[in-house]
């Protein structure tokens, strides 16, 4: 799946529709969620392939911060995030391109901080704050207590 992620960012800057690969992966996703927690974090992800691919021969491999497994840090993350999203769709005036380019973009910076924190801390760093990663995780975590 690791060739997913140049299709969306290189590709996505000519053709914007290739930001709703990104939405259907999430739908994907989240409803594999459902059965298999973060099952697409560790297995499937684009990004995460492309760490452990490039990025691990690079990282300097430092401790993770304590920080990034807090449960408060990690849902402020995925707020932030969603707030962004959310207003960027909004300031899209529902044009489809636009809106296709907002999920690019946003690809894009992930994909940026990853490669950021990737190379500083450890490659996977981004996968321990992931917003999407953290949603999974909870979508697991209540249909385990709800069989």
């Amino acid at each position: 799946m690791v060739w997913f992620l140049p299709i969306i960012l290189i590709g996505g800057l000519f053709i914007p529709v290739l930001g709703y690969l990104v939405v259907a992966m999430m739908a994907f996703f989240l409803v594999l969620s459902l059965f298999k927690s973060r099952f697409w974090c560790w297995n499937l992800c684009p990004r995460g392939a492309f760490l452990d691919i490039i990025l691990s021969k690079i990282s300097l491999k430092r401790p993770l911060p304590k920080i990034f497994l807090k449960a408060w840090f990690r849902w402020s993350v995925f707020i932030l995030f969603l707030g962004f999203l959310t207003y960027r769709i909004l300031s899209t005036g529902g044009d489809l391109i636009l809106i296709g380019s907002v999920f690019v973009s946003m690809c894009l910076l992930t994909t940026i901080i990853s490669v950021l924190l990737g190379v500083s801390i450890k490659h996977r760093s981004w996968c321990a704050i992931c917003p999407m990663g953290t949603l999974q995780e909870k979508i697991g975590n209540i249909k385990k207590k709800n069989p």
